[in-house]
Protein backbone atom coordinates (compact mmCIF):
# COMPACT_ATOMS: atom_id res chain seq x y z
CA UNK A 1 0.00 0.00 0.00
CA UNK A 2 1.48 3.33 -1.07
CA UNK A 3 2.12 6.12 1.42
CA UNK A 4 -0.27 9.07 0.96
CA UNK A 5 1.08 12.40 -0.27
CA UNK A 6 0.65 15.31 2.12
CA UNK A 7 1.20 19.05 2.15
CA UNK A 8 3.36 20.45 4.93
CA UNK A 9 0.45 22.63 6.07
CA UNK A 10 -1.61 19.48 6.67
CA UNK A 11 0.98 17.63 8.78
CA UNK A 12 -0.77 18.28 12.14
CA UNK A 13 -3.44 15.89 10.85
CA UNK A 14 -0.86 13.18 10.18
CA UNK A 15 1.13 13.05 13.43
CA UNK A 16 2.13 9.45 14.09
CA UNK A 17 1.46 8.35 10.53
CA UNK A 18 3.76 7.85 7.52
CA UNK A 19 3.30 10.27 4.61
CA UNK A 20 5.24 11.48 1.59
CA UNK A 21 6.02 15.17 1.22
CA UNK A 22 7.29 16.65 -2.03
CA UNK A 23 9.18 19.92 -2.11
CA UNK A 24 12.47 21.76 -2.48
CA UNK A 25 15.56 21.64 -0.29
CA UNK A 26 16.45 24.89 1.48
CA UNK A 27 19.12 23.66 3.94
CA UNK A 28 21.23 20.54 4.42
CA UNK A 29 23.25 19.48 7.47
CA UNK A 30 25.00 16.26 8.48
CA UNK A 31 27.04 15.11 11.49
CA UNK A 32 28.10 11.86 9.81
CA UNK A 33 25.52 9.65 11.53
CA UNK A 34 22.50 11.99 11.52
CA UNK A 35 21.49 14.29 8.67
CA UNK A 36 18.86 17.00 8.37
CA UNK A 37 16.95 18.26 5.33
CA UNK A 38 14.86 21.41 5.60
CA UNK A 39 12.17 21.25 2.97
CA UNK A 40 9.60 23.73 1.68
CA UNK A 41 6.60 22.91 -0.49
CA UNK A 42 4.92 26.32 -0.78
CA UNK A 43 2.62 25.68 2.18
CA UNK A 44 5.25 25.50 4.92
CA UNK A 45 8.66 24.34 6.15
CA UNK A 46 9.51 20.82 7.32
CA UNK A 47 12.62 19.45 9.03
CA UNK A 48 13.41 15.92 7.92
CA UNK A 49 15.73 13.75 10.05
CA UNK A 50 17.79 10.88 8.58
CA UNK A 51 19.50 8.40 10.96
CA UNK A 52 22.20 6.48 9.09
CA UNK A 53 21.95 3.17 10.95
CA UNK A 54 18.15 3.10 10.50
CA UNK A 55 18.15 3.59 6.72
CA UNK A 56 18.91 1.49 3.66
CA UNK A 57 22.34 2.38 2.26
CA UNK A 58 20.85 3.81 -0.92
CA UNK A 59 18.68 6.29 1.00
CA UNK A 60 21.64 7.56 3.02
CA UNK A 61 23.69 7.79 -0.17
CA UNK A 62 20.87 9.74 -1.80
CA UNK A 63 21.21 12.44 0.83
CA UNK A 64 24.83 13.04 -0.28
CA UNK A 65 23.56 13.87 -3.79
CA UNK A 66 21.29 16.68 -2.62
CA UNK A 67 22.02 20.38 -3.13
CA UNK A 68 20.19 23.63 -2.47
CA UNK A 69 16.83 23.69 -4.31
CA UNK A 70 16.90 20.00 -5.24
CA UNK A 71 13.32 18.82 -5.70
CA UNK A 72 12.67 15.69 -3.64
CA UNK A 73 10.02 13.40 -2.23
CA UNK A 74 10.63 12.33 1.37
CA UNK A 75 8.70 9.61 3.14
CA UNK A 76 8.49 8.98 6.84
CA UNK A 77 6.52 9.31 10.06
CA UNK A 78 5.38 12.74 11.16
CA UNK A 79 5.96 13.84 14.74
CA UNK A 80 5.34 17.05 16.62
CA UNK A 81 8.53 18.90 17.50
CA UNK A 82 8.25 22.44 18.87
CA UNK A 83 11.96 23.14 18.25
CA UNK A 84 11.72 22.30 14.54
CA UNK A 85 10.91 24.96 11.93
CA UNK A 86 7.18 24.68 11.33
CA UNK A 87 6.54 22.79 14.58
CA UNK A 88 6.77 19.29 13.09
CA UNK A 89 9.47 17.02 11.77
CA UNK A 90 9.69 13.79 9.84
CA UNK A 91 11.70 10.69 10.61
CA UNK A 92 12.77 9.79 7.07
CA UNK A 93 12.45 6.23 5.78
CA UNK A 94 12.54 7.00 2.05
CA UNK A 95 14.07 9.63 -0.23
CA UNK A 96 13.60 10.18 -3.96
CA UNK A 97 15.30 12.86 -6.06
CA UNK A 98 12.68 14.31 -8.40
CA UNK A 99 14.69 17.17 -9.89
CA UNK A 100 18.39 17.84 -9.45
CA UNK A 101 19.75 21.34 -8.84
CA UNK A 102 23.32 22.16 -9.92
CA UNK A 103 25.69 23.43 -7.25
CA UNK A 104 25.86 26.82 -8.97
CA UNK A 105 22.39 27.91 -7.79
CA UNK A 106 22.65 31.70 -8.23
CA UNK A 107 21.25 32.85 -4.89
CA UNK A 108 23.47 31.66 -2.07
CA UNK A 109 23.07 32.30 1.69
CA UNK A 110 25.01 35.56 1.59
CA UNK A 111 24.38 39.23 0.84
CA UNK A 112 23.35 40.03 -2.75
CA UNK A 113 22.69 43.41 -4.36
CA UNK A 114 19.11 44.33 -5.24
CA UNK A 115 19.82 44.56 -8.98
CA UNK A 116 21.27 41.07 -8.91
CA UNK A 117 18.27 39.75 -7.03
CA UNK A 118 15.86 41.42 -9.45
CA UNK A 119 17.73 39.82 -12.35
CA UNK A 120 17.08 36.52 -10.56
CA UNK A 121 13.53 37.42 -9.57
CA UNK A 122 12.19 34.09 -10.83
CA UNK A 123 14.41 32.40 -8.21
CA UNK A 124 14.32 35.15 -5.56
CA UNK A 125 10.58 34.50 -5.21
CA UNK A 126 11.51 31.26 -3.40
CA UNK A 127 13.10 33.12 -0.47
CA UNK A 128 11.11 33.07 2.82
CA UNK A 129 10.71 36.84 2.88
CA UNK A 130 9.35 36.96 -0.65
CA UNK A 131 7.01 34.07 0.04
CA UNK A 132 5.67 35.91 3.10
CA UNK A 133 5.04 39.09 1.10
CA UNK A 134 3.23 37.22 -1.67
CA UNK A 135 1.07 35.32 0.81
CA UNK A 136 0.08 38.61 2.46
CA UNK A 137 -0.62 40.07 -0.99
CA UNK A 138 -2.92 37.13 -1.68
CA UNK A 139 -4.69 37.60 1.66
CA UNK A 140 -5.23 41.30 0.89
CA UNK A 141 -6.65 40.50 -2.54
CA UNK A 142 -9.06 37.95 -1.09
CA UNK A 143 -10.04 40.33 1.72
CA UNK A 144 -10.92 42.98 -0.87
CA UNK A 145 -13.08 40.60 -2.89
CA UNK A 146 -14.83 39.41 0.27
CA UNK A 147 -15.40 42.98 1.51
CA UNK A 148 -17.19 44.04 -1.66
CA UNK A 149 -19.05 40.76 -2.11
CA UNK A 150 -20.51 41.04 1.38
CA UNK A 151 -21.75 44.56 0.52
CA UNK A 152 -23.39 43.44 -2.74
CA UNK A 153 -20.93 45.15 -5.07
CA UNK A 154 -20.57 43.61 -8.53
CA UNK A 155 -17.08 42.86 -9.85
CA UNK A 156 -16.76 44.36 -13.35
CA UNK A 157 -13.88 43.87 -15.80
CA UNK A 158 -12.87 46.95 -17.79
CA UNK A 159 -10.70 47.32 -20.92
CA UNK A 160 -6.90 47.27 -20.85
CA UNK A 161 -6.78 48.98 -24.26
CA UNK A 162 -8.66 52.27 -24.43
CA UNK A 163 -9.00 55.44 -26.51
CA UNK A 164 -9.79 57.61 -23.47
CA UNK A 165 -7.43 58.52 -20.66
CA UNK A 166 -8.29 59.21 -17.05
CA UNK A 167 -5.14 60.70 -15.54
CA UNK A 168 -2.51 63.27 -16.46
CA UNK A 169 0.45 60.94 -16.08
CA UNK A 170 2.31 59.35 -18.97
CA UNK A 171 0.73 56.93 -21.42
CA UNK A 172 1.86 53.77 -23.12
CA UNK A 173 0.45 53.91 -26.63
CA UNK A 174 0.24 51.54 -29.56
CA UNK A 175 -1.29 51.58 -33.03
CA UNK A 176 -4.70 49.95 -33.03
CA UNK A 177 -5.40 48.68 -36.55
CA UNK A 178 -6.99 51.55 -38.51
CA UNK A 179 -8.49 53.15 -35.38
CA UNK A 180 -5.50 55.34 -34.53
CA UNK A 181 -3.70 55.17 -31.20
CA UNK A 182 -4.81 53.04 -28.31
CA UNK A 183 -3.48 53.41 -24.77
CA UNK A 184 -2.77 50.92 -22.01
CA UNK A 185 -5.32 51.76 -19.33
CA UNK A 186 -4.24 54.11 -16.57
CA UNK A 187 -7.50 53.41 -14.78
CA UNK A 188 -10.73 51.47 -15.20
CA UNK A 189 -12.67 54.28 -13.57
CA UNK A 190 -14.40 55.84 -16.56
CA UNK A 191 -15.82 52.49 -17.59
CA UNK A 192 -16.65 51.74 -13.97
CA UNK A 193 -18.83 54.83 -13.84
CA UNK A 194 -20.86 53.52 -16.78
CA UNK A 195 -21.22 50.16 -15.05
CA UNK A 196 -22.40 51.86 -11.83
CA UNK A 197 -25.30 53.38 -13.78
CA UNK A 198 -26.34 49.83 -14.67
CA UNK A 199 -25.50 47.94 -11.47
CA UNK A 200 -25.49 50.56 -8.71
CA UNK A 201 -22.28 49.61 -6.90
CA UNK A 202 -19.36 47.98 -8.68
CA UNK A 203 -15.63 47.50 -8.35
CA UNK A 204 -12.87 46.75 -10.81
CA UNK A 205 -9.66 44.89 -10.00
CA UNK A 206 -6.98 44.80 -12.63
CA UNK A 207 -3.63 45.96 -13.99
CA UNK A 208 -3.03 49.61 -14.78
CA UNK A 209 -0.12 51.30 -16.50
CA UNK A 210 1.69 54.63 -16.07
CA UNK A 211 4.55 55.69 -18.32
CA UNK A 212 6.00 58.02 -15.71
CA UNK A 213 9.78 58.32 -15.66
CA UNK A 214 9.86 57.85 -11.93
CA UNK A 215 12.46 55.93 -9.94
CA UNK A 216 10.97 56.33 -6.47
CA UNK A 217 10.34 53.44 -4.10
CA UNK A 218 6.59 54.02 -4.53
CA UNK A 219 6.26 53.75 -8.30
CA UNK A 220 5.85 50.95 -10.84
CA UNK A 221 4.97 51.22 -14.51
CA UNK A 222 2.57 48.28 -14.19
CA UNK A 223 0.57 47.82 -11.01
CA UNK A 224 -2.79 46.55 -9.79
CA UNK A 225 -5.59 48.80 -8.70
CA UNK A 226 -9.01 48.29 -7.16
CA UNK A 227 -11.58 50.90 -8.21
CA UNK A 228 -15.09 50.95 -6.76
CA UNK A 229 -17.78 53.23 -8.20
CA UNK A 230 -20.96 53.86 -6.23
CA UNK A 231 -24.24 55.39 -7.40
CA UNK A 232 -25.74 57.89 -4.94
CA UNK A 233 -22.59 58.13 -2.80
CA UNK A 234 -21.34 61.64 -2.07
CA UNK A 235 -17.79 62.46 -0.99
CA UNK A 236 -18.54 61.70 2.68
CA UNK A 237 -20.06 58.30 1.88
CA UNK A 238 -17.00 57.66 -0.26
CA UNK A 239 -14.53 58.26 2.57
CA UNK A 240 -16.52 56.12 4.98
CA UNK A 241 -16.31 53.21 2.56
CA UNK A 242 -12.55 53.75 2.11
CA UNK A 243 -11.78 53.71 5.84
CA UNK A 244 -13.98 50.64 6.34
CA UNK A 245 -12.13 48.83 3.54
CA UNK A 246 -8.65 49.71 4.83
CA UNK A 247 -9.55 48.73 8.39
CA UNK A 248 -10.99 45.44 7.12
CA UNK A 249 -7.85 44.61 5.12
CA UNK A 250 -5.50 45.32 8.03
CA UNK A 251 -7.60 43.29 10.48
CA UNK A 252 -7.76 40.38 8.05
CA UNK A 253 -3.97 40.23 7.67
CA UNK A 254 -3.43 40.53 11.43
CA UNK A 255 -5.88 37.69 12.05
CA UNK A 256 -4.84 35.29 9.28
CA UNK A 257 -1.18 35.99 8.47
CA UNK A 258 0.64 36.36 11.80
CA UNK A 259 3.45 33.97 10.82
CA UNK A 260 4.13 35.89 7.62
CA UNK A 261 4.18 39.20 9.51
CA UNK A 262 6.61 37.61 11.97
CA UNK A 263 8.84 36.44 9.11
CA UNK A 264 8.95 40.06 7.92
CA UNK A 265 9.62 41.28 11.48
CA UNK A 266 6.68 43.65 11.09
CA UNK A 267 5.80 45.78 14.13
CA UNK A 268 2.16 44.71 14.36
CA UNK A 269 1.48 47.18 17.19
CA UNK A 270 1.37 49.87 14.51
CA UNK A 271 -1.19 47.94 12.47
CA UNK A 272 -3.33 47.32 15.55
CA UNK A 273 -3.94 51.07 15.72
CA UNK A 274 -5.60 51.17 12.28
CA UNK A 275 -9.27 51.58 13.19
CA UNK A 276 -11.95 53.68 11.46
CA UNK A 277 -12.81 56.52 11.43
CA UNK A 278 -9.68 58.22 10.09
CA UNK A 279 -8.90 61.92 10.65
CA UNK A 280 -10.04 64.27 7.88
CA UNK A 281 -7.87 67.30 7.08
CA UNK A 282 -8.82 69.99 4.59
CA UNK A 283 -6.16 70.66 1.95
CA UNK A 284 -5.90 74.32 3.02
CA UNK A 285 -5.26 73.33 6.61
CA UNK A 286 -2.72 70.76 5.45
CA UNK A 287 -0.79 73.46 3.57
CA UNK A 288 -0.67 75.63 6.70
CA UNK A 289 0.52 72.66 8.77
CA UNK A 290 3.22 71.83 6.24
CA UNK A 291 4.46 75.40 6.06
CA UNK A 292 4.71 75.36 9.85
CA UNK A 293 6.90 72.27 9.54
CA UNK A 294 9.24 73.96 7.07
CA UNK A 295 7.79 72.83 3.74
CA UNK A 296 7.97 75.23 0.79
CA UNK A 297 4.52 74.16 -0.44
CA UNK A 298 2.13 76.87 -1.58
CA UNK A 299 -1.64 76.74 -1.91
CA UNK A 300 -2.36 75.17 -5.30
CA UNK A 301 0.56 72.73 -5.26
CA UNK A 302 -0.03 69.01 -5.15
CA UNK A 303 1.45 67.17 -2.18
CA UNK A 304 4.81 65.48 -2.69
CA UNK A 305 6.07 62.38 -0.91
CA UNK A 306 7.94 64.46 1.70
CA UNK A 307 4.83 66.53 2.37
CA UNK A 308 2.76 63.38 2.88
CA UNK A 309 5.32 61.99 5.32
CA UNK A 310 5.29 65.23 7.31
CA UNK A 311 1.48 65.18 7.53
CA UNK A 312 1.18 61.60 8.79
CA UNK A 313 4.07 61.94 11.27
CA UNK A 314 1.66 62.93 14.05
CA UNK A 315 -0.79 60.07 13.42
CA UNK A 316 -0.81 56.30 13.95
CA UNK A 317 -3.72 55.60 11.59
CA UNK A 318 -4.20 56.65 7.95
CA UNK A 319 -5.53 60.16 7.38
CA UNK A 320 -7.63 61.82 4.68
CA UNK A 321 -6.55 65.03 2.94
CA UNK A 322 -9.69 66.51 1.39
CA UNK A 323 -10.74 69.10 -1.19
CA UNK A 324 -7.63 69.71 -3.30
CA UNK A 325 -7.33 72.61 -5.76
CA UNK A 326 -9.05 71.91 -9.07
CA UNK A 327 -5.86 72.48 -11.08
CA UNK A 328 -4.00 69.79 -9.11
CA UNK A 329 -6.54 67.05 -9.82
CA UNK A 330 -8.18 65.18 -12.68
CA UNK A 331 -10.92 66.63 -14.90
CA UNK A 332 -13.70 64.30 -13.72
CA UNK A 333 -13.79 65.47 -10.09
CA UNK A 334 -16.86 67.34 -8.79
CA UNK A 335 -16.49 71.06 -8.18
CA UNK A 336 -16.75 71.90 -4.49
CA UNK A 337 -19.90 74.06 -4.05
CA UNK A 338 -18.38 75.62 -0.91
CA UNK A 339 -15.18 76.67 -2.71
CA UNK A 340 -15.20 76.49 -6.54
CA UNK A 341 -11.39 76.66 -6.55
CA UNK A 342 -11.39 73.11 -5.18
CA UNK A 343 -12.94 69.73 -5.94
CA UNK A 344 -14.67 67.17 -3.73
CA UNK A 345 -11.87 64.66 -3.45
CA UNK A 346 -9.58 62.96 -0.99
CA UNK A 347 -6.26 61.18 -0.70
CA UNK A 348 -5.85 58.53 1.98
CA UNK A 349 -2.30 58.62 3.36
CA UNK A 350 -0.89 55.60 5.19
CA UNK A 351 1.18 56.20 8.33
CA UNK A 352 4.86 55.35 8.87
CA UNK A 353 5.86 57.34 5.78
CA UNK A 354 4.11 55.15 3.19
CA UNK A 355 2.08 58.01 1.74
CA UNK A 356 -0.90 57.85 -0.59
CA UNK A 357 -2.61 54.49 -0.93
CA UNK A 358 -6.02 55.75 -2.10
CA UNK A 359 -7.22 58.59 -4.30
CA UNK A 360 -10.95 59.20 -4.48
CA UNK A 361 -13.54 61.79 -5.40
CA UNK A 362 -17.14 62.58 -6.00
CA UNK A 363 -17.49 62.60 -9.78
CA UNK A 364 -18.70 65.62 -11.73
CA UNK A 365 -22.32 64.84 -12.65
CA UNK A 366 -23.07 68.11 -14.47
CA UNK A 367 -22.72 67.59 -18.24
CA UNK A 368 -21.74 71.16 -19.11
CA UNK A 369 -19.20 71.51 -16.30
CA UNK A 370 -17.60 68.21 -17.25
CA UNK A 371 -17.43 69.24 -20.90
CA UNK A 372 -15.81 72.52 -19.87
CA UNK A 373 -13.17 70.64 -17.87
CA UNK A 374 -12.43 68.36 -20.85
CA UNK A 375 -11.87 71.47 -22.99
CA UNK A 376 -9.68 73.07 -20.30
CA UNK A 377 -7.51 69.94 -20.17
CA UNK A 378 -7.30 69.97 -24.01
CA UNK A 379 -8.58 66.40 -24.19
CA UNK A 380 -10.19 65.07 -27.39
CA UNK A 381 -13.92 65.56 -26.90
CA UNK A 382 -14.78 62.82 -29.41
CA UNK A 383 -13.00 60.23 -27.28
CA UNK A 384 -15.19 61.16 -24.29
CA UNK A 385 -18.58 61.29 -26.00
CA UNK A 386 -19.66 58.03 -24.37
CA UNK A 387 -18.43 59.29 -20.98
CA UNK A 388 -20.43 62.51 -21.33
CA UNK A 389 -23.51 60.43 -22.14
CA UNK A 390 -23.56 59.28 -18.52
CA UNK A 391 -24.44 62.89 -17.61
CA UNK A 392 -26.85 63.27 -20.53
CA UNK A 393 -29.08 60.25 -19.95
CA UNK A 394 -30.10 60.20 -16.30
CA UNK A 395 -27.21 61.87 -14.48
CA UNK A 396 -26.79 60.97 -10.82
CA UNK A 397 -24.59 61.73 -7.82
CA UNK A 398 -21.81 59.17 -7.69
CA UNK A 399 -18.35 58.69 -6.23
CA UNK A 400 -15.45 56.31 -6.39
CA UNK A 401 -11.82 55.72 -5.57
CA UNK A 402 -8.74 53.76 -6.52
CA UNK A 403 -6.61 51.85 -4.02
CA UNK A 404 -3.16 50.76 -5.17
CA UNK A 405 -2.59 47.12 -4.28
CA UNK A 406 1.21 47.19 -4.16
CA UNK A 407 1.38 50.35 -2.03
CA UNK A 408 -1.08 48.79 0.38
CA UNK A 409 0.94 45.57 0.51
CA UNK A 410 4.17 47.54 1.10
CA UNK A 411 2.65 49.44 4.01
CA UNK A 412 1.09 46.42 5.72
CA UNK A 413 4.26 44.35 5.24
CA UNK A 414 6.52 47.21 6.31
CA UNK A 415 8.49 46.75 3.08
CA UNK A 416 10.57 49.80 2.16
CA UNK A 417 10.28 49.39 -1.64
CA UNK A 418 7.23 48.57 -3.71
CA UNK A 419 9.25 46.37 -6.09
CA UNK A 420 9.07 43.42 -3.68
CA UNK A 421 5.27 43.62 -3.49
CA UNK A 422 4.50 42.30 -6.98
CA UNK A 423 5.82 38.98 -8.34
CA UNK A 424 7.60 40.49 -11.35
CA UNK A 425 8.03 44.27 -11.05
CA UNK A 426 8.00 46.51 -14.10
CA UNK A 427 9.96 49.70 -13.59
CA UNK A 428 11.49 52.36 -15.78
CA UNK A 429 14.65 50.32 -16.38
CA UNK A 430 13.37 46.81 -15.77
CA UNK A 431 11.46 44.59 -18.19
CA UNK A 432 13.25 41.32 -17.32
CA UNK A 433 12.54 38.64 -16.23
Amino acid sequence: MSTPNALISSLPQHVGSPVTVRGWVTHLRSSGKIAFIVLRDGTGILQCVLVKNQLPAEVWAGFAELTQESCVAVTGEVRAEARAPGGHEMGVTGLELLGASPVDYPIQPKEHGVDFLLDQRHLWLRAPRQVAILRIRHEIEQAIHDFFYEREFVHVDTPILTAAIGERSGLFSTEYFDQGNAYLAQTGQLYGEAAAAALGRIYTFGPTFRAEKSKTRRHLTEFWMIEPEMAFYDTHDNMRLQEDLVSHIVRRVLDRRPSELAELERDVSMLEKVVAPFPRIDYGDAVITLQGKGSAIQWGDDLGAEDESLLVADYHSPIFICNYPKEAKAFYMKENPDDPRTVLCNDCLAPEGYGEIIGGSQREDDHDKLLQRIHEEKLPVDAYGWYLDQRKYGTFVHSGFGIGLERTVAWICGTPHIRECIPFPRMMHRLYP
